[in-house]
């Protein structure tokens, strides 16, 4: 059976079509998604009701997993951040995050998933660990729903939230984000509801414009780390081809096509962005699109020189925005002792001090 076939966990619709060019029936299609997403099947013989030449040409030719669990650290707080491989060799992070602290031996009935969209980052934010070994390539929409499979397989944990927050700049991914967007959000798929799903980008404007235009009524998230031009090129490079301003801009037109609140994340760095001056401009920036603002003390990255706030600098901040009647929250980070941050795992591993 010489076929070639569709890489597994294409959409609905591309794979039937794909393996009816190859002489199967489109409902093939069908049967092969139930087995990966309702029945999670680990290999392709468990596939009892697909031919056997078409489970063995699968089987030779695509790996049903191309992720591979290497590494689980865990949290005191019950955060876990697992480390994997993927099919080139290449190291990968994904952080599962309970919605809160586990309370007298209990489990959290609600779960969070940090995932990945690129191996390292291009974007070269000054204080994040993903970019500090460079860009190596984008993450296949198969390696990102992936993610979602294998972290509630280890921990034996429904996840029922998603964050696009890891490592990558998913908008710079747009092609297989929106494919896996569709993966998780369709009743072939994983069934998680678009609005539990946020996608957070350093702000490229041309993206977030097009994702607007998705159907899916998905939440964004903005890493803005500095309310004006002049702090935000200090540690966001991408500020210089897409300045406040015109971020702003785009985020109205998000506005007027989604129902729902943007975030604007911002990680309070000693010396650099956390003054009360800046909260003020921070306030004003909040209420010019009704966002809320999560605040979120400096996790330390080792090789980096920044700073975090002391408690009463955040708090200060904070009271800043409240004031000014800007919905905000300070978050004291989950998975500070496993090295949550995005990319630090990855990197240890890489370099091989882990």
């Amino acid at each position: 059976m010489g076929a070639r076939f569709p890489r597994p966990m294409l959409t609905q619709s591309q794979l039937a079509e794909l393996l009816e060019e190859q002489g199967q029936p489109s409902y093939r299609g069908a049967q092969i998604l139930d087995w990966i997403y309702k029945k999670r099947a680990r290999s392709w013989e468990e596939m009892s009701n697909l031919p056997p030449a078409l489970r063995s040409a699968l089987a030779e030719q695509y790996p049903l997993r191309p992720l591979t669990h290497t590494l689980t650290k865990g949290s005191e707080d019950t955060t876990r951040k697992f480390l994997l491989q993927l099919p080139d060799q290449r190291y990968i992070e994904t952080v599962l995050i309970p919605a809160s602290p586990a309370l007298y031996g209990e489990k959290s009935d609600r779960h969070t998933l940090c995932v990945s969209s690129q191996v390292g980052c291009a974007y070269g934010c000054k204080f994040c660990a993903s970019g500090l070994d460079g860009f190596t390539r984008n993450l296949t929409a198969a390696e990102i729903v992936s993610q979602i499979i294998l972290a509630e397989e280890l921990s034996g944990e429904k996840v029922n939230n998603l964050v696009f927050m890891g490592m990558g700049e998913p908008l710079a991914n747009f092609t297989n984000l929106s494919n896996a967007l569709q993966m998780v959000t369709s009743d072939w798929g994983l069934k998680i509801g678009a609005r539990r799903i946020t996608v957070s980008t350093s702000g490229l404007v041309p993206q977030i414009k097009k994702l607007a235009e998705l159907p899916q009524q998905i939440r964004l998230a903005i890493s803005l780390h500095g309310p004006d031009d002049v702090t935000r090129e200090k540690i966001m490079p991408v500020n210089k081809k897409y300045p406040v301003a015109e971020l702003f801009d785009a985020l109205r037109i998000w506005n007027s096509k989604k129902n729902q609140k943007i975030t604007l994340e911002y990680i309070l760095i000693d010396g650099i962005n956390a003054s009360p001056e800046q909260a003020g401009i921070l306030a004003k920036r909040a209420r010019s699109i009704r966002a809320k603002v999560n605040l979120i003390p400096y996790n330390t990255v080792e090789g980096l020189p920044w700073v975090r706030p002391n408690d009463e600098d955040c708090l200060r901040f904070k009271k800043v925005l409240t004031n000014a009647g800007v919905s905000a929250t300070l978050r004291l980070e989950k998975g500070h002792d496993i090295n949550a941050a995005c990319g630090q795992l990855r990197l240890k591993k890489e370099q091989g001090t882990l």
